[in-house]
Order: structure tokens, then C-alpha cells, then sequence
């Protein structure tokens, strides 16, 4: 039939089907190989639904789905920033795109796209070429772009909404009529799309300027007339900005197609080729359903014996037995590259490594394991020593058994690499690490110990000992049997090659089935976006910080040893003469005695020893009361900053970089926030001139800056937000000085008028609130009796009622839930929120904090995901994570432009998944080293 008047065509948008399934169905996998299928289910599902409800009086004549071919278009070239925010897609969709395309060529229906255009321009070019023949055109989407076409015959259709768009319908979303929508956009802008448009202009101030003006060039050519100075301006200086934007949101309508509106005539499916694909895909309902509907027999589908791995919560599925003395020494190229060609044609393989140290920057690679199904695993030594010979000459003769590791790595170097390849490992960050300094970059990549953290942040470990005794019932093999401990351990490169097969095999195998096991899981529990958007993007981006690793100058830190022993000993001096005589100061127990029954100092209590708590909690109280607890308080912090940093830093000096490459444990808070080892930097204290001190030691390389870029006050930010704060919000829209402002609320006391004393006690008031501080709290912090402290925050929740209102309602929901949510939607459970007791204050205080603290850290962390392409055309590293603060180092010429890129990243690292009522503002230093940028 040739295209003319009486024609009906149906464009479907291919990809919105696609992200409408794969977000409706859960991460379904083929029971045969474990391939994902979840999204390719739910596409199959909606073609056929669509197919059964198009067959009635007003059927279209022709259809095609279009899709999106690759991401680069005319319109990156026009602008470069163009889809610059889009998320990544998620890992395991990546494989099912293909076969989408497999799905609508097996129903019969056209399937179209082409190179440098998207998906709308050729329903764009396709549907004015039906409209200009007489035809009638049904777009079948709800994508606002397309919106834009809409009217002379072409109608819009949300299917997930059963809910025709006319142009009514666009009036009423845009405001305007769909031949000015371009112009809408174009002010407006988009954040998903990147689209700058005019800043400060939405859609509904773009609708009355467009409908004011007549069009967007009439609007731009009068701007002089616009009344606002700030939108007048806008306009004006924006102009050439403003009209980029709409050259990216106008639809190209004359894209060259290789193919006719004659070619998208509606054909019946061949039974033969439909059910052949849903056989092979193994969708059983979905085959017999459509077999009926074709008059054939659906296919028989063998159950093969694994179940699937859509399994139930703390269920195991019914797997092989793990069986370490089933697991196979690969020790020869053929055996190796049959294991390869499986991971191939399977599209995964879960793997481990085996090393001579957990130090990755010192650690030696002695053996790889994979796992391409449960109970099939795999052990590749590379580097064990002989052990026989070592006893009798003590030397290092290899074992045998063992490829030479050059010849593995090349070899498994291409499916490590391969982007179709999936790689499912626990803590990947460590074995990524490894892999790098061997030239190999793994991805992309599943990580079992941030699955387990995203669905259970709050409730246990995430470790893989705890993980597979809690799902698979299995107590894996203790690396302590192999190793040994204390004194006569060895490292694994001198376990038996048998032995360690057996260990290594089966971490990968266990790995796989937590995996299987896990990945369904986030779906069910609707964390899937917190996993794929704030956890495992970021294990690249803290494997490249960590090892690069920040200079540290070892003679600066033996200098301040010095001066912190020095002041030790005169703070002793001080101590002793409060006292009354010379004691160990320390010596818990000597201390006691002096305290309570020398001083007679109440509170005294001891414990099951006999002896006196002296704890710090203890002392804090008592600085209120006496000057010698808070003198051992301050040789206490000293003590510690010289034992923990400032000498113990030197020891963590790598000696083959002259850096300090701290580990970052993503999982080391329920509420996102990192904590860091070997050494620790997240807890270098800041309050004292000490503390920050040690920061001088953390320098840059000759022709270098360190720079510093640290989120302003955030927490108070976000409560701002939660908790609907209209003063505090407003305060910080204004710039005006949080603190300052909140003394003048709560103490009556004009801005003109305030004294630094007033403002420190209104500033502990603004952080402790957030962490549900009470009146004994803010006592010990200032210093100050108890019952002042209690006043002060009795005053704050009169003068800032919502703020009580938020942490009764959070309190409320976690009771309820037994967990908190950020923002974002990340999960922290709140086990112990219903205790009784001292461990109940505890609780209600981390639950009404931890919706504040882990947005704080999902932010940060969106900010850290997008860096590395946002600096990538600096010459500078992003090294450091402390909290809020972000350090670089950067040539010297190059750091005003960093902090202008860094800074925007992290300013606008909310959206656009969050709006927040307030601006997120980013303080910028810079210096010689990380205490004169700070």
C-alpha cells in the first residue's frame, strides 16, 4: 500500500519503552546463563499488548519503533555539554539493547535508526512526511520533545497512561501552543538534557514571555523592553546562548532516511521467527500466550537445574553443594582459553584475585579466580613458590603447575576490558587496583559488597564471610588456615598451589552466588538507582584516587613530632602542679585517683577493675567543674595526634612514590559517608591549631598547587530543605551568616551587635541540632553548666518549631519502617530504634541525623562521579575526600580554571535528581599545601 490520505502511521518511541521496562520488571535473568532479560521481558510484553490493542476499527495502516543509535549526534557537535548530566546506563541493560532491536524485527515491525540522529528527529522527519501525503500520524510516547509536532493530523499517545496528547494537552503542559514549544525550551532549558537555555528562567515565565512577545526572536530582539533588570540582562547577554539552546531542542525534520513511509507497512509476525526468539530468550507465559493468539503450539523450553536467581531475600537457591575439591587448577593455555570462551559467550564471569598483601601498591599478583556458574569455578595460579624447595635451600623456585603470568594477563586482558563482558566480584575496588598497576582496566563491573550495602546499610557487615553465612548458609574457608597468624604466617605466594585452589575457586564461586542472589533483591527493595548511581560508579573514580595517592613531606611531620612532645611535657608541668604532685598522666587509673579521691571531684564511678572511669565523656563533664580534666583532655588530643598522624604517617609513606595512598571503605557508615585506612584521613581533627597544623604536611609536587573545594555548611543546607525552615532557607538564599543570623533570632541581639562569644554559642546550637544533641551534650561542647546548655536549645526549637516537627516525624517513620531515607533514596536501617534504655536516646539521635548526613554524602558523591570528565582536559588529579571537602592537585597555572570546573560540579551535583530550596555553596583554597588551601 503506498502512503497517501487514509493512512495511519504509529511511531513508538523505541527507547521509552525500553526504560519504561526495564524500571517496571525486576532484574530478571535467563535461568540457562544468568543473561539479563528483565528490560527485553518487558519490551516483548508491551509490543505484544500494543499488537493485541491495535486491531480494531481505527488500526494503523503502518508503524515502526525507532531507536536511539549511539549517543553522539549533530547536536554534540553543535555543543559538546549536550547529555553531558545523563546517568550512565545501568551495566546490566547494556547487553539487552541489541536485543530489543531482536524482539521488534521478531514481531515483524519496522525497527529504525540512524548514526549522528536521535530517535526524535526520525519520528520528526517521519511523521511531517505523513502529514504533507495526507496521513494521519499517532506518536506513541510521552516525551515532551516530541511535543513539539503535535497538531495538522499528529496526535501524541502516553500508552502507560492509556492518555491522547493534543494540542490542548501541550497547551496545558507548556503553556503554548506546539509551534512555540521550541521557544519555551529554549528559555527554559533542560538539566536532563544539558540544555543551558536562560538562567533563572523556568517554563512557565518562558510561556508568558513567548506568549507576551509573539516568539522567540521577537522576545530576543526586544529584550530592551523587558521591565526586570535581572531577565532584561539575562536575555541580552545570553542571546547567543539562548538560540544555541533552541537549535538543540528543535527537531531536525528533514533527516535522510534510507528507507520509505511504503517500508513501514504493517505486517503480520511469522509465527515461526516470533517463537523462536521467545524460546530462546526462555519467556514461557509470554510464548504461550501468543502462541494461542497465532493458532501455533508455544515451544517447549527446558527448566534447566539451577534456579532462577530472582530468589527470595536470605534464601538460597537450590544450587550445587559448594564443594571446594570440585573446583579446577587451570595449568595449561588450552584449559584457560576454554574458560574464556565460556565467559564469552555468556557475557559475565564473577573473579578474584589472589596477592601478597592487602597494601595494593606493594601487593604482588600470584593467582586469578573466576566463576562462570555456581560450583564451576576456577583457579589460575601465577607466582606460588616451590615449598619443598624452600625448606630445602631456601630459595624462591616456582612451583609448578603455573602459567607464566605474562601470558594470562594478555589473555584475559581483552574480556577484563570488554565492554559486553560483566565483571561481578566483592570489593572490586581492591582487585581493580591491582589489575591497573598491570595496565588493565576493568569493566564494566558488579560489586556483591555495595549490592549488600545498598539493600542492608544499618543491619550487618558486608564482608564476603558474613554475607555467605547469612544467604548461602556457607562458612567459606578461613584465609588464617592457609596463612597462619602472628609471627610464623606466610603470605599467599607460599601456599601450596592445591590448597589455594580450593580457597581462591571458591571465593569466586561464593561471589557469583551472592550475586544471583543479591541483584534481584534491589529491584524488590527500590534501591537499584542508589546502587547504579552512587555506588558502583564510584569504585573507579576511588581506585584512581587511591592510587595516586598525595605527596607527604616526612621532614615537616618529624618537626611537629617534636613540637607536640615539647607541649605534651609542659601540658604534664601544668597537670602536676593543678594536681598537687607528680602522676602518669597516662594512666587511667592513677588519674581517677587523683580526680575523685584526692580532688574530690563528683561523678566518680568504677568499673568491675576497681578502678575509676576516666573516660573522655567523663572528663568533658568535669572541664566544666575543673581545669585539670580539661588540661588532660588537650595532652590527650596531643598524644593522640603524635601517635596516630603526625608519627604514624611517616610509617605510611609509600617508599617508591613518596606518597600516602589511604584506602577508602565505601561501606564504612550506614550513612554513606566513606571512612578511610591505612592510614585514616577522615578524622584529623580541625577544631584545634594542632590538628589543622598536620595538614601542612600534605603538600604538592614541585610546580603544583594543592586546592581545596569544601560544600559550606551542607547539613544545615539540607535540614533547611527536610525540615521546611522558610528563615533559615531564606538566609542562606541571601548569603547572609547562618550562625550570626540564628544568635540574632534566638538571643535578641542586633547583627550590628554580635560578639563573637554569642555567635560560637549559636554555631555548636546549629550543628548539634542536627545531630539530635541534647542539653548534656551542648554542656560538654561549650563548656558550660548543663542547664544554660538545655535553655539554649529549649530557645532554638521555640524559635525554629519545624525543626522539632522534622525529628519527631523522622523518629515516627523510622519506628514504622525500621529504616530512613535520604533524599536520594538511599536506605539506613535503624535496628535499635524501639531499645529501651541509654541505647535508646542513641538511636532516635542517629535516625533523626542520618537523613541529613548521608544526602550530605550522596551529593559529595555525585559530585566525585562526575569529576574525572569534567577535569579530564586539566593537568590535575582529584586525591583526597574528607567529609564535605574535595582535595586536587593542580599545575600551577591551571588552578583558577580548576576551582571555576570543580566547583560548578559540585554546586550543581544535586541535580537533577534533587531541587533543593536552597543554593549548595562551595568555599575555594588553594596553597603549597592542604593547610593553606583549606
Amino acid at each position: 500500500m503506498s502512503f497517501g490520505k487514509g493512512c495511519h502511521l504509529h511511531l513508538i518511541d523505541g527507547s521509552s519503552f525500553i526504560f519504561r521496562a526495564y524500571h517496571a520488571l525486576p532484574p530478571l535473568t535467563r535461568k540457562s546463563d544468568g543473561l539479563p532479560i528483565g528490560a527485553v521481558s518487558g519490551f516483548c510484553n508491551m509490543l505484544q499488548r500494543y499488537v493485541e490493542g491495535n486491531n480494531g476499527h481505527d488500526a494503523p495502516t503502518h508503524v515502526a519503533v525507532i531507536f536511539d543509535k549511539g549517543s553522539h549526534t549533530f547536536r554534540n557537535d553543535l555543543y559538546p555539554e549536550y547529555k553531558a548530566n545523563r546517568e550512565a546506563m545501568p551495566e546490566d541493560l547494556r547487553p539487552q539493547i541489541p536485543l530489543t532491536r531482536e524482539a521488534t524485527r521478531a514481531f515483524n515491525i519496522a525497527c529504525e535508526e540512524k548514526e549522528g540522529y536521535e530517535a526524535d528527529d526520525i519520528i520528526a522527519t517521519l511523521a511531517c512526511q505523513a502529514r504533507d501525503l495526507g496521513g494521519r500520524v499517532t506518536i506513541i510516547s510521552s516525551d515532551k520533545d516530541l511535543m513539539q509536532l503535535v497538531g495538522d493530523g499528529v496526535e501524541m499517545l502516553d500508552a502507560m497512561k492509556n492518555r491522547l496528547i493534543d494540542v490542548e494537552g501541550v497547551r496545558e503542559k507548556f503553556g503554548v501552543s506546539p509551534d512555540r514549544v521550541v521557544d519555551v525550551q529554549a528559555l527554559a532549558g533542560d538539566s536532563v538534557d544539558n540544555v543551558p537555555g536562560a538562567p533563572g528562567i523556568g517554563i512557565k515565565t518562558a510561556a508568558l514571555l513567548i506568549n507576551e512577545f509573539g516568539s522567540l526572536e521577537a522576545l530576543l530582539d526586544r529584550a530592551e523592553e523587558i521591565k526586570q533588570p535581572k531577565r532584561r540582562d539575562t536575555l541580552i547577554e545570553k542571546r547567543a546562548q539562548i538560540e544555541m539552546s533552541k537549535r538543540l531542542v528543535q527537531l531536525d525534520c528533514n533527516t535522510p532516511l534510507d528507507f520509505t513511509l511504503d517500508d513501514l507497512e504493517v505486517r503480520d509476525p511469522d509465527p515461526e521467527m516470533l517463537l523462536g526468539f521467545l524460546a530462546q530468550m526462555e519467556f514461557r507465559t509470554l510464548s504461550k500466550r501468543i502462541a494461542e493468539a497465532l493458532g501455533a503450539v508455544a515451544p517447549t523450553i527446558p527448566e534447566p537445574a539451577a534456579q532462577s536467581a530472582a530468589t527470595a531475600p536470605d534464601q538460597s537457591p537450590d544450587w550445587p553443594a559448594i564443594e571446594p575439591e570440585t573446583y579446577v587448577h587451570v595449568s595449561d593455555r588450552a584449559t584457560l582459553d576454554a574458560w574464556i570462551a565460556t565467559i564469552r559467550a555468556q557475557g559475565y564471569v564473577a573473579f578474584d584475585t589472589e596477592t601478597t598483601s592487602l597494601n595494593e601498591m606493594q601487593a604482588d599478583l600470584v593467582g586469578i579466580s573466576l566463576a562462570t556458574a555456581p560450583g564451576r569455578a576456577c583457579y589460575i595460579p601465577v607466582a606460588h613458590k616451590d615449598g619443598a624447595a624452600d625448606d630445602l635451600f631456601g630459595s624462591d623456585a616456582r612451583a609448578e603447575g603455573q602459567l607464566p603470568l605474562d601470558e594470562v594477563l594478555d589473555a584475559l586482558k581483552p574480556v577484563l576490558e570488554d565492554d559486553a563482558i560483566l565483571k561481578i566480584g566483592q570489593n572490586m575496588k581492591y582487585d581493580a587496583k591491582i589489575l591497573a598497576a598491570h595496565g588493565i582496566t576493568v569493566a564494566p563491573i558488579d560489586d556483591t559488597m555495595l549490592m549488600s550495602y545498598a539493600l542492608h546499610a544499618g543491619l550487618h557487615g558486608h564482608g564476603m564471610d558474613t554475607l555467605s553465612e547469612r544467604y548461602l548458609n556457607h562458612s567459606p574457608i578461613p584465609i588464617k588456615s592457609l596463612l597462619g597468624s602472628g609471627k610464623a604466617a606466610v603470605t599467599f605466594d607460599r601456599v601450596p598451589v592445591a590448597e589455594a585452589v580450593k580457597y581462591a575457586a571458591e571465593d569466586a564461586d561464593i561471589t557469583l552466588r551472592l550475586w544471583l542472589t543479591l541483584k534481584p533483591q534491589l529491584h524488590r527493595a527500590q534501591v537499584t538507582t542508589v546502587y547504579e548511581t552512587l555506588e558502583r560508579p564510584l569504585v573507579p573514580v576511588l581506585a584512581r584516587m587511591e592510587r595516586d595517592g598525595v605527596l607527604v613531606d616526612r621532614d615537616t611531620l618529624r618537626a611537629m613530632s617534636g613540637k607536640f612532645a615539647q607541649k605534651m611535657a609542659g601540658l604534664e608541668s601544668e597537670i602536676h602542679a593543678l594536681a598537687g604532685r607528680s602522676f602518669n598522666v597516662g594512666s587511667p587509673k592513677q588519674l581517677g585517683e587523683i580526680l575523685f579521691d584526692e580532688m574530690g571531684l563528683p561523678g566518680g564511678e568504677k568499673g568491675k577493675t576497681g578502678a575509676y572511669a576516666t573516660g573522655a565523656d567523663v572528663l568533658e563533664d568535669l572541664a566544666t567543674e575543673h581545669d585539670l580534666p580539661a588540661r588532660v583532655l588537650d595532652w590527650r588530643q596531643l598524644s593522640k595526634l603524635k601517635s596516630t598522624y603526625t608519627d604514624a604517617l611517616q610509617d605510611h609513606i609509600d617508599p617508591d612514590t613518596g606518597r600516602v595512598h589511604t584506602s577508602y571503605l565505601q561501606t564504612g557508615a550506614s550513612t554513606g559517608r566513606f571512612s578511610s585506612s591505612d592510614p585514616n584521613l577522615q578524622n584529623i581533627p580541625v577544631r584545634s591549631e594542632e590538628g589543622r597544623r598536620i595538614r601542612e604536611a600534605f603538600v604538592a609536587a614541585p610546580g603544583n598547587r594543592l586546592v581545596s573545594l569544601d560544600y559550606s555548611q551542607i547539613e544545615l543546607r539540607i535540614l533547611a530543605h527536610v525540615a521546611g525552615i522558610e528563615t533559615l532557607k531564606q538566609a542562606f538564599r541571601d548569603g547572609h551568616d547562618i550562625h550570626a543570623m540564628t544568635a540574632s533570632e534566638m538571643f535578641n541581639v542586633p547583627l550590628a551587635e554580635m560578639t563573637p562569644e554569642i555567635r560560637r554559642q549559636a554555631k555548636a546550637i546549629n550543628f548539634g541540632v542536627i545531630y539530635g544533641i541534647s542539653g548534656f551534650g551542648l554542656a560538654r561542647n561549650l563548656r558550660i553548666p548543663r542547664g544554660e546548655a538545655q535553655g539554649f536549645i529549649d530557645r532554638y526549637f521555640e524559635r525554629f518549631p519545624g525543626i522539632k516537627d522534622y525529628m519527631d516525624a523522622t523518629t515516627a517513620f523510622a519506628k514504622e519502617h525500621g529504616y530512613v531515607q535520604t533524599l536520594f533514596g538511599r536506605k539506613i536501617h535503624t535496628p535499635e530504634i524501639a531499645a529501651k534504655g541509654p541505647r535508646a536516646g542513641f538511636a532516635r539521635r542517629a535516625a533523626i541525623n542520618a537523613p541529613i548526613q548521608g544526602t550530605a554524602a550522596d551529593i559529595i558523591r555525585r559530585a566525585m562521579i562526575r569529576m574525572p570528565e569534567a577535569i579530564a582536559g586539566l593537568p590535575c588529579k582529584m586525591l583526597l575526600q574528607v567529609h564535605d571537602e574535595l582535595i586536587f592537585e593542580v599545575a600551577e597555572d591551571s588552578v583558577d580554571r580548576l576551582i571555576d570546573v570543580a566547583r560548578a560540579v559540585m554546586q550543581g551535583a544535586a541535580d537533577p535528581a534533587v531541587r533543593l530550596d536552597v543554593p549548595l555553596v562551595v568555599d575555594a583554597g588553594q596553597g603549597r599545601n592542604w593547610a593553606e588551601a583549606h
